[in-house]
């Protein structure tokens, strides 16, 4: 129950500036206690990167912003080795990622070069700079945001790399009330310069470790293959969801359990987490483009058609 409320601590303190998207702050939280990290893919200006400086703010970590642009170097993420004449030996100079938090602003407008330095980072939580490996402080988390709507001057990220990410999630418009909420709200000052830690990095680890502590039985292990398994033999799709995948699904089912409270998951925690975690692994065939709007339709399909195993 602590865990729970701690967690809901941070979805408040979010919600004081982001309004009407709490699911989509939570799902932000259930991340970073997997360890995973986030792809915020949106159109401009519904507060993608708003919302995870809240986050930020409400963490008392190291945060460290970096606008991603075609002249950004590998070196400036991960580091250089310079050497020091008054020293007399080669001294290392760290770079954005040495950091608990780091913001990628607009990841897909940098090289493959540049975005290939955060390959290492998101995986092994290490960089590794001249033969010298340094790991990264913990707990440590990439948020990346993206713009799918314009393609001049960007450049995809490989499925390499999205397989790497943990979630990606679509903020989406604000309702009416929501906005008029927010206009009242952002009138005189930035409420998000108002917000104040309510967890430490010490909480965090903690809550991590729990994490793995949820109890899965081999059905719910079932019922997560039947999934991603799915996936690999649809009509609609060309690569279906790795292994990777399968690790992180579950995942994100024990943490979603331990966020309402539980010691255990059941189905509904598979199902809710699937699209989110699921939807950016997999490649449609390009000749079903007119069949289906996007690949959350066709993981929503598959939750939908795939049958809970008895005994759940």
């Amino acid at each position: 129950m602590e865990c729970r409320n701690v967690l809901k601590k941070i979805v408040d303190n979010v919600e004081k500036v982001i309004i009407g998207k709490r699911h989509c702050i939570e799902l932000m939280v259930i991340s970073l206690i997997c360890e995973g990290h986030i792809l915020i893919e949106d159109v401009p200006g519904v507060g993608k990167t708003t919302m995870i400086s809240a986050l930020a703010r409400s963490l008392n970590l190291d945060f460290k912003r970096v606008q991603f642009t075609p002249d950004i170097m590998p070196s400036d993420i991960t580091g250089l080795t310079i050497f020091d004449p008054k020293k007399n030996e080669f001294v290392f100079y760290p770079g954005s990622v040495m950091t608990n938090l780091l913001l990628a602003d607009e990841i897909n407008r940098t090289s493959p070069k540049t975005q290939s330095s955060l390959l290492e980072v998101m995986q092994e939580k290490q960089v590794t700079v001249d033969g010298n490996t340094y790991r990264l402080p913990q707990p440590f988390m990439v948020m990346a945001t993206q713009n799918p709507i314009e393609y001049v001057g960007t450049y995809p990220l490989p499925e390499a790399q999205l397989d790497r990410f943990f979630m990606r999630l679509r903020i989406g418009y604000p309702k009416v009330e929501e906005e008029i909420q927010m206009l009242n709200r952002f009138q005189n000052n930035n409420p998000v310069e108002e917000l104040t830690p309510v967890v430490n990095a010490d909480t965090i680890i903690s809550i991590q470790r729990q994490v793995s502590e949820v109890a899965a039985n081999e059905l719910i292990n079932q019922y997560v293959v039947d999934i991603v398994r799915f996936t690999r033999n649809h009509s609609y799709i060309a690569l279906g969801v790795s292994p990777r995948g399968s690790l992180a699904l579950l995942k994100a089912a024990k943490a979603w359990a331990l966020y309402q409270g539980r010691s255990y998951v059941i189905p509904d925690d598979v199902k809710l987490m699937a699209l989110p975690v699921l939807s950016h692994r997999i490649i449609l065939k390009p000749e079903i483009g007119l069949k289906v709007s996007s690949s959350d339709e066709v993981i929503q399909s598959i939750i939908n058609s795939i049958q809970v195993p008895n005994g759940l």
